[in-house]
């Protein structure tokens, strides 16, 4: 194994970023936290992507290049406000791809799509399958009596909006 990552070393893991560590540290060990939720870890996840790149592709070509990482968060925490769906890894998304590598940069829009969109709805389904399996738990957070559902009935999260 160590001979296939030393073969590789210099390649970025486009399917993977720093973000999706603190987002699994809300889903996973915050479990009843508001910025934990669907709606914030989606579209906060996507919003912040979208908002990146397009700061990104706005200022590339320019000497004011600098200020892309600092206007892409700072964009990207007032539209998830506006939205109601701030999520805090969301500010890392959307500083990512601006200090990445030239790889990174030069994704695109497809940055939202992978690593961004593939990875947060990864994160989504192994949170509801794994958060479920308790009986003190249920994800997505909802009032009631969570130690008398059954296992598929928590899963089955649509049922209960």
């Amino acid at each position: 194994m160590q001979n296939v990552f030393y073969a590789i070393g210099n390649l970025d893991a486009l399917f993977l970023i720093g973000a999706f560590g603190a987002s699994s540290v809300l889903l996973f060990g915050m479990t009843n936290s508001p910025a934990a939720q669907p709606r914030k870890l989606i579209f906060g996840s996507i919003i912040s992507a979208f908002i990146e790149v397009s700061v990104y592709q706005l200022f590339s070509s320019t000497d004011y290049i600098w200020i892309s990482p600092a206007l892409a968060v700072s964009l990207s925490i007032l539209v998830m406000q506006y939205t109601k769906t701030l999520h805090p890894p969301g500010g890392a998304i959307a500083m990512i791809a601006n200090i990445g590598s030239e790889e990174v940069r030069e994704m695109g829009y497809f940055y939202v799509i992978n690593p961004v969109i593939t990875g947060v709805l990864t994160l989504f389904v192994v949170s509801i399958l794994i958060k479920n399996l308790s009986k003190n738990r249920l994800y997505p957070y909802q009032e009631g009596n969570i130690r008398e559902m059954k296992y598929l009935e928590k899963i089955q999260f649509w049922k209960r909006l």
